[in-house]
């Protein structure tokens, strides 16, 4: 099989964000980067495909150099070879822009299967998948939670949750599956994995390279506007139920609740 996984470099989780100046942005100096966690199960389900039927694993990522960093990790965990889309228009392209860009690439390619996280950390906006498969014009499952190839590798079947049930629907290959938490657990990149992915092969491509034009992306092109980020507001301090028994305890908590908090 021929598989492709898109992955996106995103904050690390436990990376303290802060709102840069313009109020827009936030503050990337002291950021760590890592791959985005949902695009792990992607990576992972596409190398236990590939060791499965056999084949290829591609991936690719899009952004400033520092991408590469992700891009290696996966190779490390055992793609065969990755693309990187780098190109100083890009910078501060929306969603669609950056799907029509992986989509450009992903034309350029073989391909029976492709992964995307269903959505980044950062942004939690849950595009870029979908709109790869409408660019390409394929079939797209999201949110899966489960996957079987059938034996003759023509078509897919998928689990995702849906209101409490399990939703199961199948689709004729090439598509586009979005990764989820409970799809898999993905592995850890091993030494000797570290040491292969440095020799495995890395391609950048331009949006020229890709033909497409430099103006459609861009803050310029965005078809959806930051107007300003916010930080969480802070937390009001605790309160400490007073009482000598638990039966005092749960009278005065529940007066609380009634009183000043009015939930009861």
């Amino acid at each position: 099989m021929k598989i492709i996984v898109c992955i996106k470099q995103v904050p690390d989780t436990e990376t303290q964000i802060k709102i840069a100046s313009d109020g827009k942005s936030i503050e990337t100096g002291d950021i760590k980067w890592i791959m985005n966690p949902y695009d792990e199960f992607g990576v992972e389900e596409a190398l236990r495909l590939k060791e499965k039927f056999g084949g290829e694993v591609t991936v690719i990522g899009l952004g400033p150099k520092r991408v590469t960093d992700a891009l290696r990790t996966a190779l490390a965990m055992g793609a065969d070879k990755a693309v990187l889309i780098t190109d100083d228009a890009l910078e501060d392209t929306d969603s669609l822009g950056v799907a029509k860009a992986l989509a450009a690439a992903i034309k350029e390619l073989e391909y029976d299967l492709i992964f995307t996280g269903q959505r980044g950390v950062d942004d939690d906006l849950g595009i870029v998948g979908t709109a790869i498969a409408e660019f390409l014009d394929i079939p797209n499952i999201s949110l899966v939670t489960k996957l079987t190839v059938s034996d003759d590798q023509a078509s897919v079947q998928a689990e995702r949750p849906v209101e409490g049930q399990t939703l199961v629907l199948e689709a004729q290959l090439p598509a586009l599956i979005t990764t989820q938490k409970g799809l898999n657990e993905p592995r850890y990149a091993s030494l000797p994995g570290i040491m292969k992915a440095k020799k495995k092969p890395l391609e950048e491509k331009s949006l020229a390279d890709l033909g497409l034009d430099p103006a459609n992306f861009g803050a310029e092109a965005r078809k959806t506007q930051i107007i300003e980020l916010l930080p969480p507001p802070e937390r009001e301090a605790g309160k400490i139920v007073e009482g000598e028994t638990p039966q005092e305890k749960a009278a005065n908590l529940a007066k609380l609740l009634h009183e000043e908090a009015k939930v009861i």
